[in-house]
């Protein structure tokens, strides 16, 4: 009887076992990793897309597979800079594991608002460290670290670059996004003070919407400039086909900071290459995943930057490019 009692209780407990598995699957399903992904621009640019394609596949290296071990939120502002606040509050209400807060200083600087525990993985053009996002970009501190384009720092060679493909162009418009002020406040003074030793004027002209883009260039054209330089900002980014379409019509040379703006019809691009920089915070996110520090995690910068000329862009604008000029080029696009 006593043997009876005890298989009894065994077969209980085997039982117990069974149904408690269901259980323990979900609770392992809830306690998935979930990323917030807080995007200053919109989902649709491709560029956006495959930048957040190449951040996922470098997740996945790591260990972290969207939908299978990591979950991401995605919110994106579409290119309405007062929305990220907001955007950045949802995530925190989530719970999420980490913020990666992407492109800009804008969105960097509301996720650190918005949140001192969760950690940060911020994307930005210019030095962090200047910035205030960090204490140094060795040694972080607090909750955030990230990856900088060092965006603004290459004014100078942008410009020159541009002045020796125009040298008879002296007035120079710098299209910024107005919503945007920080950064394109930034440029401006950048631009301005690598335009004095090279004897040009800089113009401003503000375009945060399809409309305003048009008005600008239309601007430029009134105001006498030869060339337009492209402010770094997500929403000109996403909108880099139609400046590329209304530098033809106005037969406005440009110059970017984006490879991809070049690809689209823009005729100049020098910059670090941000989809490579997406994969470096993709590798950093999954090793916060597995409990590494932001405050620990040195500040990625660029080794690289990239020149690349559309020589469709130049053929059609009448322009040759200098020999010089070409022979140092990464990429042509002819």
């Amino acid at each position: 009887m006593q043997f009876d009692q005890l298989k009894r209780r065994e077969f209980i407990t085997l039982l117990g076992g069974v149904a408690g598995w269901p259980l323990a699957a979900r609770a392992q399903q809830a306690a998935m990793p979930v990323i917030g992904f807080l995007h200053a621009g919109s989902p649709g640019a491709g560029v956006v897309a495959n930048a957040v394609a190449v951040f996922r596949q470098a997740l996945a290296e790591n260990g972290y597979v969207e939908g299978q071990s990591v979950t991401i939120e995605y919110r994106y502002a579409e290119g309405q800079y007062d929305k990220l606040s907001e955007l950045a509050a949802d995530l925190v209400r989530r719970q999420v594991s980490v913020i990666v807060a992407t492109p800009n200083l804008n969105s960097a600087r509301v996720a650190q608002a918005a949140t001192a525990m969760i950690p940060i993985l911020f994307m930005v053009a210019d030095d962090p460290a200047k910035l205030g996002l960090v204490a140094s970009l060795n040694r972080p501190g607090g909750n955030a670290t990230g990856v900088t384009m060092a965006g603004s720092e290459l004014g100078p060679k942008r410009l020159e670059l541009l002045h020796e493909v125009v040298p008879a162009v002296k007035k120079i418009a710098i299209l910024v996004n107005q919503n945007n002020r920080v950064t394109s406040e930034a440029d401006i003074r950048g631009a301005r003070a690598a335009a004095l030793p090279l004897g040009l004027e800089v113009i401003v002209v503000n375009g945060g919407a399809e409309n305003e883009i048009e008005t600008a260039f239309a601007t430029a054209v009134q105001q006498g400039a030869g060339a337009v330089y492209i402010g770094d900002d997500a929403v000109l980014n996403g909108r880099r086909e139609q400046v590329a379409a209304l530098a033809l019509r106005h037969k406005l040379p440009t110059m970017s900071g984006a490879r991809e703006a070049v690809r689209a019809g823009q005729l100049i691009g020098y910059g670090a290459d941000d989809v490579h920089m997406y994969r470096q915070a993709g590798v950093y996110v999954g090793r916060i995943l597995k409990g590494e520090k932001p405050a620990d995690l040195p500040v990625v910068q660029p080794t690289k930057f990239d020149l690349v000329i559309n020589l469709k862009a130049a053929n059609a604008l009448g322009l040759t490019i200098p020999p010089g000029v070409l022979a140092i080029a990464d990429e042509v696009i002819e």
